[in-house]
């Protein structure tokens, strides 16, 4: 009774980073963490306490990220990964980098990401913002997993967005977008893997009575990013426009990802978002994510493409 109370009680208020518990001994790995929502997320997580790895494509950019947070909390305890998720090398590099220092992680936060990109390829020929977003992170979640799964506590957070509900689907007969490229049809796939992914980790590891860990997702709603470098010209204006409206700051737009990753109510399985208007803007509440992206048997065949695409196979 007491904890359904308590719970009920955390609902009805705004949740805010006053609500981090002291994340002291706890060891973060945190993807494209130089800028943005991964910035803001480290960084938290760096003032509380936990030992933190920003994972970056640009050292140098990274190393400013980290000088950042070391000027703003000298004790900060803070490190630099390389690591480019568009190369399945760069992946596997990183990989054996964390394990080789790490024999325990206690939160993965699968956060870095492009958007709206012009038809590219990763360095191993898949459609840019699929490759980046879904296959890397999947590929570095099953080499770093098992240095998460006897940690009590342990959770893998996969930043999603509300993009997952727009033109979104996977496509099986064409999911590198060769005969014909939709940018943003190709974003809401790659989000809607996202939460695939997490869904069917999460499946996963509540089936092995030896994992201690958890699978949860988060949007950050629309936030001031450089993530959205890439708007067409013809949509900046009305961008511009309604951005007091639709969008907060990087800094609110990682409270969801920060919620996920550190309150104890937190379930396997759940998904975290902004709590006002259309889940634009405002204080981490649970939130619900499409119907697509429950569905059991596209996310077993999304996971089996997954694996064969990236050759990183998971330890549950």
């Amino acid at each position: 009774m007491t904890s359904d109370v308590s719970k009920n009680a955390t609902e009805n208020r705004k949740w805010s980073r006053a609500d981090i518990p002291d994340q002291s001994g706890r060891v973060v790995v945190v993807t494209g963490a130089n800028t943005g929502l991964g910035y803001h997320t480290a960084a938290v997580l760096a003032f509380r306490g936990a030992h933190v790895v920003l994972a970056v494509r640009s050292p140098e950019k990274g190393n400013a990220a980290l000088a950042r947070i070391v000027a703003a909390k000298p004790q900060a305890d803070i490190t630099l990964q390389e690591l480019d998720l568009s190369s399945l090398d760069s992946v596997r590099a990183a990989a054996e980098a964390l394990r080789s220092t790490y024999p325990r992680i206690d939160l993965l936060i699968n956060n870095a990401g492009v958007m709206w990109t012009p038809r590219q390829t990763t360095k191993d020929g898949f459609e840019m913002q699929f490759g980046t977003n879904h296959l890397g992170h999947f590929a570095l979640t099953g080499l770093l997993l098992d240095r998460l799964i006897p940690v009590r506590g342990s959770r893998v957070v996969t930043v999603s967005s509300l993009g997952h509900r727009i033109r979104a689907a996977i496509h099986f007969d064409d999911l590198q977008w060769e005969r014909g490229y939709d940018r943003v049809a190709a974003y809401g796939q790659s989000k809607l893997a996202n939460l695939l992914f997490t869904y069917e980790l999460q499946r996963r590891l509540a089936a092995d009575p030896d994992a201690a860990t958890i699978a949860v997702a988060a949007h950050p709603g629309g936030s001031n990013t450089e993530l959205a470098r890439h708007l067409p010209r013809m949509v900046r204006p009305l961008s511009n426009l309604l951005a007091p409206v639709l969008f907060q700051s990087a800094e609110m737009g990682a409270l969801p990802t920060l919620r996920a990753a550190t309150d104890p109510s937190v379930a396997g399985g759940q998904y975290y978002g902004p709590d006002g208007f259309l889940e634009q803007r405002g204080h981490p509440k649970l939130v619900q994510s499409s119907l697509a992206s429950h569905d059991e048997e596209l996310q077993r065949r999304l996971w089996a493409v997954s694996e064969e695409l990236t050759g990183v196979h998971f330890p549950v």
